[in-house]
Order: C-alpha cells, then structure tokens, then sequence
C-alpha cells in the first residue's frame, strides 16, 4: 500500500509517498505556480501510483475540495484530511477547542514527539512562524504565532513611507556582526531574521530555566534560511508535517 501524504500550506504544497514505513518521492510545489498554471498542473506533478491520500490543508476549504477532485480523478482514490485533536500518538493538546488549532502544527507536534520522546520546541517556519512546547510526557504546553519573514519585511514596506517593499531573498541569517546591516533593504532583511531567530531561543530560555531542557526542531519553507541564526542546538526537518501524517496512520490501522 503506497499512501500520498501531502502538507498543503498557505505558500506550497509538499508531499511524499509513505510505503513500507518510509517517506519518498518528495517534492513541493509553490501556490503562486499553480495560480498561474492552474490545479491540474499538480497532477502533473505528482507521483504516478498511490493507493490512498492523506493531507494536512491549512490553505482552506475551497483548496481542499479542488483538491479532492484532482487526487480522486488522479489517483482513483480516497482523500482522507487530518484534523487536529485532543490527543493522537501520545501527545495532549493544550487548545481546550482544538479545531482552533492549524492542524499542520497539529501533525508537526506529533512529527516531532514520535522522533524524539522528550521535551522539545516545534517551530514551523513558513509564511507564519509558529512555535509550540512540549514537555517530557507529551503534553502540549502552548505556542505563539508570529509573522514569517516575508510577511514581516512587507508590512514595513506597505506601513511605512519611506521603507521600500523588500523582495524576498534567500541568503542565510548569521548571529555574528553580520546582523548589523549597511542598506535599508538588508537591514530589513535581518530585522526580520533576528526577530524570528530571538522569539525562538527566548522560547528555548524559557523552557529551559523551567527545568524541561527541550530539544530544537525546525521545520517550514524558511527553515534553512534561519538555521545559522540560531543559538540553541537545532535538529531541521523538512519533513515534519509528512511524519506527522505518516504516525497518525500508523496509530490508526
């Protein structure tokens, strides 16, 4: 049984073939491409074979009716969506109304609990930059949301007059001399970098000074942009949502 295993964000849209236990055949594709080209170009996309789907949406309703059209035409199969809950693989949710919860921090919180066993601090760094705790049983402690870089960089430019917009740029943050930047436009960059990079290792401090000692993990379009910034030990898994996904099953069948 191959099942297709698809984390649908607000920015892309990334999956994987779960079979035999393993994740492969990896790939994403970007929103803005698909706008341009339309839905069915993700068919075109995709693996060839999959007996069943398995999808994390946060890009809303309308998407995942469309997409359910496609996989089922594609593939000739079920679509089946996560949904967050109150408790699902030995991890407890904090949220008294989980459904209020992004079901893709759901699964990533699960993703990161079924490696690791311990305390760790989940950050999913994409067009949001969430980061939620948890503790050595498994239990949710809570998280924070805040804009991602590129969302960040832009309100400066449209919130401001003498700011400019900022295009996206894809160099790496640094945690030397480096962040003090010599334009404008660097200088928002790395305001942007730092902000994110300083939320995380302030929540890192303070599970830390709590006695919990939380493993790093990061995940999410920008993950790689913001690794070298960072000051704690930091394990990157671009995967996470998908492994996620992958224990849900498991626990499952």
């Amino acid at each position: 049984m191959k099942t297709l295993l698809i984390d649908a964000g607000n920015t892309r849209i990334k999956w994987g073939v779960l079979n035999d236990g393993a994740i492969g055949e990896t790939d994403h594709v970007m929103h803005a491409d698909l706008d341009d080209a339309g839905l069915a170009a993700l068919a075109t996309k995709l693996p060839r074979q999959a007996d069943s789907a398995f999808v994390s949406n946060v890009a809303g309703q309308a998407f995942a009716t469309r997409l359910t059209g496609l996989l089922a035409g594609h593939y000739g199969c079920e679509v089946h969506f996560a949904k967050t809950a109150t408790e699902a693989c030995g991890v407890t949710n904090a949220y008294p109304e989980p459904r209020q919860m992004g079901v893709d921090r759901w699964v990533a919180m699960i993703g990161a609990w079924l490696e690791f066993g311990d305390a760790v601090l989940i950050v999913d760094a994409g067009t949001a930059v969430t980061i939620d705790a948890l503790d050595e049983s498994g239990r949710h402690l809570g998280g924070q949301i805040l804009p991602g870089l590129d969302l960040m960089s832009k309100s400066l430019g449209t919130s401001t007059s003498d700011i400019p917009v900022v295009d996206r740029h894809a160099a790496a943050f640094t945690n030397d001399v480096g962040i003090f930047a010599t334009s404008t436009a660097a200088g928002v960059r790395q305001g942007a970098g730092n902000a994110v990079a300083g939320a995380i290792e302030r929540a890192w401090s303070v599970l830390s000074a709590a006695g919990h000692e939380p493993a790093v993990v990061l995940t999410g379009g920008d993950a790689s942009r913001i690794l070298a910034a960072l000051e704690p030990p930091v394990t990157h898994r671009p995967d996470l949502v998908l492994a996620g996904l992958a224990g849900l099953l498991g626990e499952e069948q």
